[in-house]
């Protein structure tokens, strides 16, 4: 027997300096970074001093606002620098130290401050005070201050609540390390398996490279349930606490009610899913024709229908400044230099490189796109999807000073399933053959996948394990394995064969997504407020631009229900989501027609 040689992947240093990213625009050196490090003890102990004396005057209030938006600015720049570090190597133990550093810092930081929200809230005043001039720019955050009264606890509560932030970060940090740094997925087609390539990997033509990638990919992670089950286990516990400690009736009214979201919205979201899931069922069974397949097996859901091209970055880049040409050409010319010259995007293949794919705000420095280029239109559509939230950060920043909130998580993924939606429809529209436009069919159909079938799971999931352990009831490896389970084959039908201990574990691969209490469904509604908004190019191009881009720069200066609104979306309304699955279900019917077209020739 022929032994097989794994490719190995090239170390963080070695990788080509024009494929990661200007990093050192945030600091020059590691040095700086750790010089700033140092300072910032004494600067978060120096704002002590205003405790007690908000309330003397609007002058006293907007020194502390001031110095908070300072010092609050200066703490994500150090975070965004270690976090990025270890990000690109969860092997460097220096990167690892200086995340733990800035989660100190940050948790001083919440602490010492913790008693200005009561304070403020104790001030019969503060409402009057928010009409004066010298306040316009902190007006959004006090009047949601104000909004949040009910939950807002005395000083001594607040700061124990502060102090508590740390330690309940702890297995938030720890799920990281093992996912990244101690989980060894083997090998497929001869190559290690590690969390930058496994995506590319699962979608190989070969269908055994598919299979040794997915079943590798499970089984690292099974092999460690128990202990990933009691990490997540414990930060929904924490999850609960925080919402009982601040008097919600529930974690996910908690998780939406900051930013003035009614549960409706995601179990409006999830009651559409169920109903629509006879689409995803026939997609499986087209797939499985398309493939020539007896069944469908779960690592044959991202198999390439056609023979795949390769997409390099450059063409890319290229693919989705033609496709945003409607944004206008300043959006077009600042993304461009973004994607190239200014270095936002750090896509090297790299040994230790984590998994995924995020776009971090830099502290107002640069947008920068953290992802791994596997040169596929996967890669494609994920380099789309960053820069449209790497695009939103640029515009609400250069609208808004740091003392207005950042766009919401529920803003972000409109964005960035928008860039997506545009620069796909023009790919579609001027596809010169068959194959490409499979291939972008295929593209769209794995970006539904995620984001109207994998997301809508992990938020019914999610939903289930919360009510359980408010209920008081055990939560384990094998609860969350058949959960997820179950909620898979619902939208599976009979169209694929399960794995079905292999396909639960699908909750631990989802890290990023489910320590983020209620996030998931996020991906879902996003998707479908882009495609309603794309809709709109259609009947007013000129008018669609302008509601979208004030969208865009309206950052969180509005609640994301009333932004969306203002561009022409109510998110109240099941439409959003139904539209979309009617999308969704236009691909199917179009790949249904191009497989009978090939069948009969």
């Amino acid at each position: 027997m022929t032994i097989q040689s794994v490719k190995a992947l090239p170390a963080r240093a070695d990788v080509p300096r024009e494929e990661t990213w200007d990093i050192e625009a945030l600091y020059a050196t590691p040095d700086a970074w750790q010089a700033e490090a140092d300072a910032l003890p004494a600067a978060i102990q120096a704002m002590s001093a205003y405790a007690g004396t908000l309330g003397q005057s609007p002058e006293r209030l907007l020194a502390y606002l001031t110095a908070a938006d300072d010092l609050e600015l200066r703490l994500t720049r150090l975070m965004s620098y270690a976090s990025m570090s270890a990000s690109v190597d969860g092997r460097d133990p220096v990167a690892a130290a200086r995340r733990d550093v800035t989660s100190g810092l940050l948790a001083e930081y919440g602490s010492l401050t913790a008693f200005a929200r009561p304070e403020l809230l104790a001030l019969d005043s503060l409402e009057g005070w928010l009409e004066r001039p010298e306040l316009k720019d902190h007006r959004v955050r006090l009047s949601r201050l104000i909004r949040n009264r009910p939950h807002v606890r005395s000083p001594e509560v607040e700061e124990l609540l502060g102090a508590v932030q740390a330690p309940f970060a702890s297995e938030r940090g720890i799920h990281p390390a093992l996912a990244n740094m101690d989980l060894q997925f083997g090998s497929a087609g001869g190559e290690k398996i590690t969390q930058g390539n496994v995506e590319r990997l699962t979608t190989d033509p070969d269908r055994e490279v598919r299979r040794a990638a997915w079943e590798g990919y499970a089984d690292a992670h099974l092999a460690l349930k128990h202990s990933q089950a009691a990490m997540y286990a414990t930060n929904v516990r924490q999850g609960v606490f925080m919402a009982r400690a601040r008097r919600y009736p529930d974690a996910i009214t908690a998780s939406l009610a900051p930013d003035n979201i009614p549960v409706g919205v995601v179990t409006t979201l999830l009651d559409t899913y169920r109903a629509h899931t006879p689409i995803w069922h026939r997609y499986w069974r087209v797939r499985r024709e398309w493939l020539g397949l007896p069944e469908l097996r779960e690592y044959d859901v991202k198999a390439p229908l056609v023979g795949t091209r390769p997409v390099s970055y450059a063409q890319a880049v290229e693919w989705i400044q033609d496709g945003l040409q409607p944004l206008g050409e300043e959006y077009i010319q600042e993304m461009r230099k973004g994607l190239t010259s200014d270095r936002w995007v750090d896509y090297a293949a790299n040994d230790g490189k984590r998994q995924g794919a995020y776009s971090n705000g830099g502290g107002r420095v640069k947008p920068y796109i953290f992802m791994t280029w596997n040169g596929t239109m996967s890669s494609y559509s994920t380099l789309a999807h960053e820069i449209g939230h790497s695009m939103h950060s640029l515009l609400s920043q250069r609208e808004h000073p740091h003392s207005v909130p950042r766009y919401t998580l529920f803003h972000a993924e409109v964005a960035s399933n928008f860039n997506q939606a545009m620069s796909r429809a023009n790919l579609l529209r001027r596809a010169g053959d068959t194959d490409l436009e499979i291939q972008v069919i295929e593209e769209a159909l794995g970006n539904f996948h995620r984001y109207f079938f994998i997301m809508p799971t992990l938020a019914a999931f999610e939903m289930e394990v919360y009510e359980r352990v408010q209920a008081g009831r055990p939560v384990s490896a094998p609860d969350l394995i058949a959960l997820t389970a179950d909620l898979l084959a619902q939208g599976y039908g009979d169209g694929v064969q399960m794995d079905r201990e292999r396909s639960g574990i699908m909750w631990a691969q989802f890290s990023t997504h489910l320590y983020a209490n209620f996030y998931a469904y996020q991906y879902a509604t996003g998707i479908s407020a882009a495609h309603q908004l794309l809709a709109q190019f259609d009947a007013d191009p000129d008018g669609a631009r302008e509601r979208y881009l004030a969208f865009l720069r309206s950052g969180g200066s509005l609640d994301p229900i009333d932004a969306l609104r203002e561009a022409g979306v109510d998110m109240l309304s099941p439409e959003p989501v139904e539209a979309t699955f009617r999308t969704l279900a236009g691909y199917v019917d179009r790949l249904e027609e191009l497989l009978r077209a090939r069948t009969t020739h």
